[in-house]
């Protein structure tokens, strides 16, 4: 897939009516490469575009997504790519497979390795083959000097063990937690690593205490909203497609758990986003 032509000035930062920048939201994780948007791509971006979402940083999660991913990529207009093997897809990380993260990730606009980690929720990948995968994604990441997009679905205990054991801590490259599923303790002990939390539509739904008090406790500098989409739709939208524009839904929720202004939260977010994964 790749970028449509008349999407090349979708992601330009918005501006205020008299000209002056205006608050800008990153969505750090996105599936632009999901055959979901395939017929509509270029709307996709504009919309995203209207929103004030500036950059998208669109993920890989196996060999076929993670080409997809970097095609798309696209620095000057805002799109930027991951790539890496989901624990979903972990019997197909070897040695070739790694081979070719490792050629992928140094295109142009790649600013990460992911979305690796484990999945014990769905276990569509045998646990040891699961752990295994993440540790050798893990050491393509510090070879490489990139960023680690962490997948962790009630795998809490063994995603932290194998980060400590490959990275330690101060860990050597950035980590962030992505689309974070754990509550306030486990959020301190990441915080404690130097790791980023990320926050999805998730944070918006109704009786999510836990990870609306995940965004009161994150410190401003250390949070990153995004959409995961297609998947994991906002409220008030929760019924329909997840796409980049949504993300300005998790920055208004998280903004209210915080007691502040959607600005501020957009402000903090995009900072963290870009130091996370030192995007200009």
């Amino acid at each position: 897939m790749a970028l449509p032509s008349d999407g090349a000035e979708s992601l330009k930062p918005a501006t205020g009516p008299g000209g002056e920048p205006a608050w800008e939201v990153v969505d750090s994780h996105a599936h632009l490469d999901s055959g979901r948007f395939q017929p509509d791509l270029d709307q996709v971006l504009e919309r995203a575009r209207a929103a004030r979402v500036t950059r998208i940083i669109t993920i890989g999660a196996d060999i076929g997504s993670s080409r997809r991913a970097v095609a798309l990529a696209a620095p000057d207009r805002g799109i930027f790519a991951a790539v890496g093997i989901h624990p979903h897809d972990a019997r197909s990380c070897d040695e070739r497979a790694l081979d070719e993260l490792r050629r992928l990730a140094r295109r142009p606009g790649v600013v990460a390795v992911g979305e690796i980690g484990l999945d014990y929720y769905r276990d569509l990948s045998p646990r040891p083959e699961q752990r295994q995968a993440l540790r050798e994604q893990l050491r393509l990441a510090v070879e490489l000097k990139l960023p680690v997009v962490i997948h962790d679905r009630q795998a809490h205990q063994d995603v932290m063990d194998i980060l400590d054991g490959e990275l330690g801590a101060p860990p050597p490259v950035t980590v962030v937690m992505h689309c974070f599923s754990g509550g306030p303790e486990l959020a301190r002990t990441c915080l404690e690593r130097g790791y980023y939390i990320s926050l999805a539509g998730p944070v918006t739904y109704a009786g999510a205490a836990a990870p609306r008090e995940v965004a009161r406790i994150v410190p401003a500098g250390r949070l990153l909203v995004e959409t995961d989409c297609p998947y994991l739709t906002p409220e008030p939208n929760r019924k329909g497609r997840n796409e980049p524009a949504l993300v300005v839904e998790v920055a208004r929720c998280i903004a209210g758990a915080r007691g502040v202004d959607l600005a501020a939260v957009a402000a903090s977010t995009t900072a963290a986003a870009r130091a996370a994964f030192n995007l200009p």
